[in-house]
C-alpha cells in the first residue's frame, strides 16, 4: 500500500484536495491529523491535562466560558473545551516567545496524533486500499514525510492568496493575525521544491491559484503520475507483511537520505546570504 503524504500550508486548499480524494473515482481512506489532533486534546485526554497545566497559569482565557449549556466541569465533568483562538494566539506568530509556545504545544500534540495515525493506516492496509492518505499540515516540519512512499503539496503561488482566502474563511481574524497564520507554517512555495526534489513519481505538487474545476483537473493529473510511477502488481506485492515490512524500511532510509540532502542545500543557500 502506497502511504501519500499530503501537505500544504493554511488557506491553500489541502482540505479540499482531502475531500476530492475521498470520493469516487479516487475513494482512498484519509488519515486527517487535524481531525486526530482535536480529538487527542479533547476534555479528559492526556494531551488536554498537559496543555491546560502548561498555559492555563498564563492564559486566563485558555477554556471556553462557563454558561447555560456548558457547565464549569464541562459536558462529562472532564473540564470544559480548549478556547482556540486564545490558545492560538499563544502560539502563532513569529516572536521568540510565540516559538517556545509552538514548540511546547507540538511537543504535547505530535507524538498522540503520530499513534493514532500509525493505527489509521494499518486499517487502510489490512483492507486492502492501493493508496492511504496522511493529511499532514506540518508534514516536513513533523518528518512523518520519511514514512511515505509519495508527497503531494497543495500550494499557491503567492501568499496574498492565502491569506485573503484565509480572512474570507474567518472573517473575525485581523490582517495581522492572518499573516501570522500564514507565515507560522513556512513557505509553501519551499514545500513545493522539497516535494519536487523527491523525484517523479515520489514528490507532486498541485497547484491551487485557480477554480475549483482548474484543482480537479490538477488533482487527476497527480493521482496518474503516482499511479504511473508504479506497477500494478506493486499493491499487491505490498499486501504480504514480509515484503511490505521490507519495502517500508527501504522506503524509511531513502526518503531520510532525501531530507538530509535538502538540509544540506538548505544550509548552503542560507550560508550565501
Amino acid at each position: 500500500m502506497l502511504i501519500i503524504g499530503l501537505t500544504g500550508s493554511i488557506a491553500t486548499g489541502k482540505s479540499t484536495v482531502s475531500s476530492i480524494l475521498s470520493q469516487p473515482p479516487y475513494n482512498l481512506p484519509i488519515v486527517d491529523a487535524d481531525l486526530l489532533a482535536r480529538k487527542v486534546v479533547e476534555p479528559g485526554t492526556a494531551g488536554y491535562n498537559a496543555i491546560v497545566k502548561h498555559f492555563g497559569p498564563s492564559t486566563p482565557d485558555l477554556l471556553l466560558p462557563p454558561s447555560d449549556e456548558l457547565p464549569i466541569n464541562g459536558p462529562n465533568g472532564k473540564g470544559r473545551p480548549l478556547n482556540r483562538p486564545a490558545l492560538g494566539r499563544r502560539v502563532f506568530g513569529e516572536s521568540e516567545d510565540a516559538k517556545r509556545n509552538r514548540a511546547v504545544l507540538n511537543g504535547i500534540v505530535h507524538p498522540a496524533v503520530r499513534k493514532a495515525m500509525f493505527f489509521e493506516v494499518l486499517k487502510a492496509w489490512m483492507k486492502g486500499y492501493w493508496a492511504v492518505v496522511m493529511d499532514v499540515p506540518l508534514l516536513f516540519e513533523s518528518k512523518l514525510d520519511r514514512y511515505c512512499g509519495a508527497v503531494v503539496v497543495v500550494a499557491v503561488s503567492d501568499p496574498e492568496i492565502q491569506m485573503g482566502r484565509l480572512r474570507k474563511r474567518d472573517p473575525h481574524l485581523s490582517a495581522e493575525d492572518a499573516e501570522n497564520r500564514v507565515r507560522s507554517q513556512g513557505d509553501v512555495r519551499d514545500k513545493a521544491r522539497r516535494a519536487e526534489a523527491r523525484g517523479k513519481g515520489k514528490g507532486v505538487v498541485v497547484w491551487n491559484d485557480g477554480a475549483l474545476e482548474e484543482l480537479k483537473g490538477e488533482i487527476e493529473r497527480a493521482v496518474g503520475e503516482l499511479k504511473g510511477s508504479r506497477p500494478d502488481w506493486w499493491s499487491w506485492l505490498m499486501m504480504f507483511p514480509p515484503l511490505g515490512v521490507l519495502v517500508a524500511g527501504w522506503e524509511f532510509w531513502r526518503n531520510r537520505g532525501i531530507d538530509a540532502d535538502w538540509e544540506r542545500k538548505e544550509a548552503r543557500e542560507r550560508a550565501k546570504l
